[in-house]
């Protein structure tokens, strides 16, 4: 479970919790969608640096959007 994200995390903790209330567990509900939601916008960051044209035409863009990853899976700036 260390391995999950922490909005994961702490959804599991919600729902494991035994006195967790509707409020925590539609919290928690809403954290897994967010964090669907941000994987799949960057599966479509990665996918837009792998063009070529991108990478050569756009630099500016290509660049943010490789810092963009790295933040994303948390590694340093």
């Amino acid at each position: 479970m260390a391995d999950q994200p922490k909005a994961l995390r702490l959804a599991n903790l919600i729902d494991h919790g035994n006195d967790s209330s509707w409020i925590e567990r539609e919290a928690a509900s809403e954290l897994r969608r967010l964090h669907a939601v941000n994987q799949e916008l960057l599966e479509a960051l990665v996918s837009f640096t792998k063009s070529g044209y991108i990478k050569k035409q756009h630099p500016k863009r290509y660049a943010a959007a490789v810092a963009a990853i790295a933040r994303a899976e948390g590694e340093p700036k």
